[in-house]
């Protein structure tokens, strides 16, 4: 299993996994961000990005405004800076940065919670598993439905045959084949 909390796996992945790690590293943001708790997650760290994929960081706050102002302080300048706030998103005020730099679309996701608790890190766990287990025919079609339009979670849920919410159907799933507890 990857540890998805060192972003140095991402030097000896894909050709845009070199590319994320190295413009991480030049943006130093998990640096930055360290006292939140930062974790890559999505579609990048597990191989099935697609050209308009973004670098998602999942962090953990129960001050936002402290967070947004780091965040604001280095990057604000960035083009398509943004900071969206909801107040109640699952029962928790949930804050979303977002900006580009260079090649890449970024998202920092910000809730009071554990980010190995946020649903986005368990999503890609139990993504990532079903990728080891199912192969490279598995892998790509994902990424042709992700292509054709489709979310990645609704991806995964077409392929399995889960009904109901994607999002939703796909933790049940992996809590029942053990890729998440």
């Amino acid at each position: 299993m990857i540890n998805f909390r060192d972003i140095t796996y991402l030097k000896e992945g894909t050709v845009r996994q070199k590319e994320a790690h190295k413009l991480l590293l030049e943006l130093n943001i998990f640096e930055l961000l360290k006292h939140f708790n930062p974790i890559l997650v999505g579609t990048i760290p597990i191989n099935i990005d697609i050209e308009s994929s973004d670098l998602d960081i999942i962090c953990q706050s129960d001050n936002h405004e402290e967070l947004v102002k780091v965040v604001r302080e280095k990057y604000g300048k960035l083009p398509e800076f943004e900071v969206k706030t909801i107040p109640s998103y699952k029962n928790l005020k949930t804050t979303i940065i977002t900006f580009e730099y260079k090649t890449f679309p970024i998202e920092i996701f910000v809730q009071n919670k554990l980010p190995e608790e946020q649903d986005s890190y368990l999503h890609m766990l139990v993504e990532y598993q079903v990728l080891v287990k199912a192969g490279e025919v598995f892998r790509s079609k994902i990424i042709t439905l992700k292509q054709q339009g489709l979310k990645t979670e609704p991806a995964f849920a077409k392929l399995l045959n889960l009904e109901g919410n994607p999002y939703e159907a796909l933790l049940i799933y992996g809590f029942e084949k053990g890729y998440i507890s």
